[in-house]
């Protein structure tokens, strides 16, 4: 048997990443790469016996009661998608906004944030605004760029918006309250979403021609269509209501709540008559596709930091970063800060939750600053990582329904601004802890 112990913390930390970044480069998934290097230090370094130790981490994962809440808000995501219920939300804004200049752009945003709201998404999401935005202000003449990043950032909203599934991998992660963190999110992100809507605004305004008012061709057009307002908005006002509400007021718990937005977009689907057989195979099938993914990362990922923690890691990086820190507080956090940016630009985020809070957290709790707090900065980072290249995954999804001539690179550039005003956010939420503990 082979015996990794010989090498060291150090080494065996350097041995640990250098493995892991050679399996990945190879195209296997994170998940079975996570998996595969827990397995070989633990046979190398403690033996056949530590084993349990390590499975038993893994169960504890997938056990979580709270962790029913992920399925639930993917559900709601995929019957959302599947519904009319975008559409006619956004036909329904479109005629409040056509009169402004970049209104459609800013109409596209508080679409985003409505949307964000009943599901914590951000695939299905980008690729409905793809859908249903992004066609609509180049027809009306909007700058490309301006149109692409505002599609883009608005449906990476959901990173953020409470109820976010990062926020809910992050809770379950670093064992904090949910309902506490999609408390504390709220604040920035709204923060977020008006810093973007005030760029589109104060553009505009500098130059009208990058978002030209519709014509009175297209004015007396969007006239002749009926919109059904109280169809359009009502169903999605109460979904916001029952699943924050419930949460916020304290009448029911993250999951409980998100079971009872399952409910409330069936029903709103069955009383649009768009609920049937086929919408809900379709749905149940992306769900179970969604959640493989995050609970074989989850597992590979709780059973390395399992080992990792046995061996001495935890304690091993807590010294590195507070050497490299020479101990003040906030160099600690931006020295983490720049680690997840790093790692975000390459790795799911779900990977980099489950890889680094266990060893994050209890170095912030020991410095005596909130989890809660770092669970916003955590997710205000992720909402980087979702549109920085080369692998943001908001731009492909973007991609993935763009018209043809729309390059990835020119998604990406035009995503630079919007990534500007997201590190702009994370550094007052940084510098100024109470924007998101305001309610303590």
């Amino acid at each position: 048997m082979f015996d990794l112990s010989s090498l060291g913390i150090g080494l065996g930390s350097l041995a640990m990443l250098v493995l892991l970044i050679g399996l990945l480069l190879t195209g296997m998934q994170l998940a079975f790469v996570t998996g595969l290097v827990a397995l070989i230090f633990t046979l190398g370094w403690f033996g056949v016996d530590a084993l349990p130790l390590v499975t038993s981490r893994m169960y504890s994962f997938v056990n979580g009661y709270v962790f029913l809440a992920v399925p639930m808000f993917v559900l709601m995501a995929a019957l959302l998608d599947r519904s009319g219920i975008a559409v006619d939300l956004f036909d329904a804004m479109k005629k409040a906004a056509r009169k402004i200049r970049g209104g459609v752009a800013v109409q596209t945003l508080v679409v985003a944030v409505i949307l964000a709201s009943m599901s914590g998404v951000i695939g299905g999401e980008t690729v409905l605004l793809g859908i249903l935005a992004l066609p609509q202000m180049l027809r009306l003449g909007y700058n490309r760029k301006l149109a692409i990043g505002t599609t883009c950032a608005g449906g990476a909203l959901g990173t953020m918006m409470p109820p976010s599934i990062v926020l809910i991998i992050y809770g379950m992660t670093a064992s904090v309250s949910i309902g506490d963190l999609f408390k504390a999110a709220f604040l920035p992100a709204a923060i977020l979403a008006l810093f973007y809507v005030a760029y589109v605004l104060i553009r505009c305004w500098m130059d009208p021609s990058l978002a030209p008012l519709p014509s009175d061709e297209m004015q007396k057009e969007d006239d002749a269509t009926q919109t059904n307002y109280f169809k359009a908005l009502f169903f999605p006002g109460l979904t916001v209501a029952i699943v924050l509400g419930s949460i916020y007021t304290g009448v029911a718990s993250v999951t409980e709540a998100s079971a009872l937005g399952v409910v409330g977009i069936m029903l709103s689907a069955l009383i649009r008559g768009e609920l049937n057989v086929q919408m809900l195979k379709d749905s149940a099938k992306s769900t179970m596709q969604t959640c493989g993914m995050i609970m074989w990362i989850g597992i590979g990922a709780s059973a390395l930091v399992g080992v990792y923690n046995l061996m001495g890691g935890i304690d091993f990086v807590e010294s590195v970063i507070l050497s490299l820190s020479n101990g003040h507080v906030m160099g600690t956090v931006l020295i983490m800060m720049v680690i997840l940016l790093i790692l975000g630009m390459f790795l799911d985020w779900v990977g980099v939750a489950l890889l680094t809070m266990p060893i994050f957290v209890p170095i912030i709790v020991g410095l005596g600053l909130d989890p809660i707090w770092f669970g916003v900065v955590f997710c205000l980072n992720m909402q980087v990582s979702f549109l920085s290249p080369p692998f943001g995954p908001a731009a492909f999804y973007l991609k993935s329904v763009a018209p043809k001539d729309i390059s990835l690179g020119e998604i990406f550039s035009a995503l630079l601004p919007f990534i500007a005003l997201q590190i702009i956010v994370l550094a007052l939420v940084i510098a100024f802890p109470q924007l998101s503990l305001w309610w303590k």
